[in-house]
């Protein structure tokens, strides 16, 4: 005689829904089942989860099996698991190119960069003088443009051994353009910029200016800024002007493309 079946036994214990696990990834919203507390995840502080609420209020939960709803729906949070942890950014140099760590000296080169003055030299070490010792490149003042064909000729140019030229308020028709017109050494190349001065390559706004004075003619120009700006002596204002020169950015584009097409120049390799 069969039994007849009066479904499930009453006194049986219930069966459990099995809650789902759902790592708790930053920016994932959740509410606290207990609380009604609603928020999205931000950090963990010693073994618990905190959440944020829209209006930036936080608050810590402990980390308890269905404690939490989603869509309404019960979860178990669980720390999310650990990721690689990523691989070290490269660091640049002033000048926006990829730093050499470790870098030692290098012999220099023959070939050399030449440029007006001191002040010249100053900012081109500031943004490309971890280029320039990578590559072994050597910069130095000129004194001024006049000098510079007898210059290039007690230099002595040859393969292997040439000159970058940068000059200051290098337009048509200026005495610097006249120069520079004269020179016609293959191993001599001459770029430059529009400005009256260095100091004006660097952008006014990196030296906490609107605009870089209108110097009356006649008077000595870095005396005429440092008068309208009350800057003091040339010494101090330089001395302003290089601090405000953090790398490339600071710097006009065309003092960068002159400065980068000489580095180019420079360290060309020899023909085989």
């Amino acid at each position: 005689m069969r039994s007849h079946d009066y479904g499930r036994d009453v006194l049986s214990a219930p069966k459990r829904r099995k809650v789902p696990e759902v790592p708790a990834e930053l920016g994932l919203v959740v509410e606290d089942a207990s609380s009604g507390f609603c928020g999205a995840v931000v950090r963990f502080e010693q073994g618990r989860v905190v959440l944020e609420d829209r209006r930036g209020g936080t608050r810590q939960f402990p980390l308890l099996p269905a404690a939490f709803l989603i869509d309404g729906a019960p979860v178990t949070l669980t720390r999310p698991a650990p990721t690689a942890a990523p691989a070290a950014a490269r660091a640049f140099s002033a000048s926006g190119s990829i730093r050499v760590e470790g870098l030692k000296a290098r012999t220099a080169r023959d070939s050399r960069i030449w440029v007006e003055g001191l002040h010249d030299a100053e900012l081109v070490e500031r943004v490309w003088g971890h280029d320039l010792r990578v590559e072994g490149v050597v910069v130095e003042p000129l004194d001024g443009v006049d000098v510079l064909a007898e210059r290039i000729a007690g230099f002595g140019t040859g393969p292997g051994r040439r000159l970058g030229v940068l000059v200051d308020h290098l337009v048509p028709g200026s005495k610097e353009s006249r120069l520079v017109s004269a020179i016609s050494d293959p191993d001599v190349l001459v770029t430059g910029h529009p400005y009256v001065d260095v100091w004006q390559a660097v952008k006014p706004e990196a030296v906490g200016i609107a605009a870089w004075p209108v110097v009356p003619r006649g008077v000595p120009w870095k005396e005429g800024v440092c008068a309208a700006l009350g800057w003091g002596e040339p010494w101090q204002g330089w001395q302003r002007v290089l601090a405000g020169v953090g790398g490339f950015r600071d710097l006009e584009p065309a003092i960068l493309g002159a400065v980068e097409r000489l580095i180019d120049f420079v360290t060309e390799p020899l023909p085989d």
